[in-house]
């Protein structure tokens, strides 16, 4: 008995045409899996490391925590490997599809609507916010009742101020796109207006704590969500609209430069609000709303513990002092009280008290003890970040899709895979968040909580004795250099500060050059993050350190062609990326908690930001220059030829 035809061979459509097996698609995966992952190494691997050498060479004090933090950055890597390819294939093309269509199909006030729900929705889920609303674990009430209240009681109300801020910034990227408005005429306005706010706050206590909340705030917005998403529509409009005086093709730039600097105003209005209605932490009309619970391990109470130290003196030593005079190894001696005398050019101290103690040995160790806080409870961890995910990335998703299937009548190209996007984005943002609670916040909060043993005496984190200054003379200025060279290092590592200098040097036809680009930001960013910690070492007001470099940032601007313009304003929001900001904040943290006098340590990622800006500018208004002096130069010598052939 023959059998038929093979069913397989006349349907080929019944039965797939071949079958991997789980080794075979690991095999096909695995590279594409390695690259994605080694570019999120690439953009980590530099700050962590330079990290963790300054605190093993130069402090020479042991990570505490290690396995913890080891965990959490591969963690960070992961969920970033997951998070950007989500974006890439989830909310881009959303974006994208929308920024295509939308100016075309609808009227202007369904364009503005949409923009500002979009800068709000963008700005929940930027990673970096969920370290913002976990920032008010290390502040004290009493010093800075007000940023305190806005941290904790209020930490809802200012992720929103937030987010209407960046929702009203891109609503005006948007007319300004239309309208073709040159984008120094709105930049140069809206920062006077927050200088001149800002000396305001400086002058009252309650508000000056606040600055500098308010103007990291500008750079906590500008991040891998936001930026791709409000660029996706403005280049949208861009595509549409007839290019003016806005500069044409630079156009696309400035809407990231709104979008840091509204987000300032509308924090400090939300202070003012509490301020002037006597309601926040101490105050006569103080309501608790609500509560923000400290997420990563923090030390901050350095200064009751400052007597401890590792060995006391024994009483074997006490004895052997007794019986030969002999004083132990190592020890401090302190002359209290007494009545000095100055007799034949010596001082002489009549009866005083006098105190032995013996100073710590340092005993270093790479790894201390505790390689994983014991506190740390990694379930609960898990859950919040899964939470903050939820809250941020599906709402965001649905308006989206909502706004192109309803408003806009379209549907999504076939075998379009913004389903696995959105899965991809969800996954790697609750993997990103449990990696910084896990990793970048501790390891930026320990070593901003031992920086200060340069120059201070203070309870090191992790452990049960005080060091002293380790550099008595020049220790501050040790800080600082270090605060440049993790600036200009995590800048240069920032990868969208490579599709930045790509960007430039196209537009501006080799007349900036990518690399010059990139050296200008990071040396910015280097002297931002280095003013920062030299205004906390020193214990100086933010308003009088952001206001001489803004103050020539609007003068350069206003001398500036409209397309530098452009590109200087919007380098600063490169700068700030997922990496950058939560070790930043809680390097800044740490640093303000352990020196005295400081209440805080934002204002940091504030003067980060201004940094790049200010070096932009000038680097580009000197080679506009260079270029216009060898042109000139160049005609002079060709009319001098044409002369003389003349003749």
């Amino acid at each position: 008995m023959s059998s038929g035809p093979d069913t397989a061979s006349q349907n080929p459509a019944a039965s797939p045409r071949f079958q991997l097996g789980w080794r075979d698609t690991f095999r096909i995966l695995w590279p594409y899996v390695k690259r994605n992952f080694m570019n999120q190494v690439e953009g980590i691997w530099f700050i962590v490391a330079y990290l963790v050498v300054f605190q093993l060479l130069v402090l020479q004090l042991p990570i505490v925590y290690a396995g913890m933090i080891g965990a959490g950055i591969l963690i960070v890597a992961v969920g970033l490997m997951f998070f950007m390819e989500g974006l890439r294939l989830g909310l881009m093309p959303l974006g994208e599809e929308i920024g295509s269509v939308l100016p075309k199909n609808s009227k202007m006030p369904v364009i503005l609507v949409f923009a500002f729900l979009l800068g709000m929705g963008a700005t929940f889920a930027e990673p970096a916010i969920a370290v913002l609303k976990a920032a008010g674990a290390g502040v004290k009430p009493e010093s800075a009742p007000l940023l305190y209240s806005l941290l904790n009681d209020f930490s809802s109300q200012l992720v929103t101020a937030v987010g209407v801020g960046v929702g009203l910034a891109v609503m005006l990227g948007v007319l300004r796109f239309f309208f073709a408005w040159p984008l120094k005429y709105l930049a140069i306005p809206a920062v006077m207006l927050l200088l001149g706010m800002s000396f305001y706050f400086n002058q009252v206590p309650e508000l000056q704590a606040v600055l500098g909340l308010a103007w990291d705030c500008g750079a906590v917005t500008t991040g891998p969500v936001t930026v791709p998403l409000v660029l996706a529509l403005g280049i949208g409009v861009c595509r549409v609209v007839s290019s003016g005086s806005g500069g044409g093709g630079h156009s696309g730039f400035g809407i990231v430069t709104l979008a840091s600097l509204f987000p300032i105003l509308a924090v400090m209005l939300l202070a003012w609000f509490h301020y002037a209605n006597n309601d926040y932490w101490g105050a006569e009309n103080y309501r608790h709303t609500e509560t923000v619970s400290q997420v990563v391990p923090t030390q901050t109470e350095a200064a009751p513990t400052l007597e401890k130290t590792l060995s006391p003196i024994s009483k074997e030593e006490f004895g052997e002092y007794l019986r030969s005079g002999k004083m132990p190894d190592n020890v401090k001696i302190d002359f209290v009280g007494g009545e000095p005398s100055l007799e034949n050019g010596k001082i002489k101290v009549n009866q005083p008290d006098v105190v032995i103690k013996k100073l710590y040995k340092r005993d270093f160790t790479f790894v201390a003890e505790d390689t994983w806080d014991s506190g740390s409870k990694l379930s609960e961890q898990l859950w919040q970040a899964t939470k903050d995910a939820l809250r941020a990335i599906i709402p965001l998703c649905l308006f989206l899709y909502i706004v192109l299937r309803m408003v806009l009548k379209q549907r999504l190209a076939p075998r379009n895979d913004v389903g696995i996007g959105v899965t991809f984005a969800f996954a790697g943002m609750s993997l990103f968040g449990l990696g910084i609670a896990l990793g970048l916040t501790p390891l930026g909060a320990q070593l901003g909580s031992n920086v200060p043993v340069a120059f201070a005496e203070i309870l090191p984190w992790g452990l049960d004795h005080v060091e002293g200054p380790l550099f008595p003379d020049w220790g501050k200025f040790a800080a600082i250099g270090f605060a440049f060279f993790l600036g200009y290092g995590a800048t240069l590592a920032e990868p969208a500060l490579n599709a930045l200098g790509d960007t430039v040097e196209r537009i501006t036809v080799g007349a900036f050059r990518k690399k010059l680009l990139m050296q200008s930001v990071a040396i910015g960013v280097g002297f931002g993050i280095a003013a920062g910690i030299f205004k906390m070492a020193y214990n100086l007001p933010l308003f009088w350190m952001l206001m001489p470099p803004y103050v020539l940032v609007l003068v350069l601007t206003w001398f500036a062609p409209h397309s530098f313009v452009n590109f200087s304003w919007d380098s600063a929001g490169v700068t700030t990326g997922p990496i950058t900001v939560p070790l930043v904040l809680a390097m800044g943290l740490g640093v303000g908690a352990n020196v005295p006098g400081v209440s805080d340590g934002f204002g940091i990622l504030a003067l980060a930001s201004v940094g790049p800006i200010l070096t932009v500018l000038t680097v580009g208004l000197y080679t506009q220059h260079a270029q216009k002096a060898n042109r000139n130069e160049e005609q002079s010598e060709s009319q001098t030829l044409t002369e003389a052939e003349a003749h």
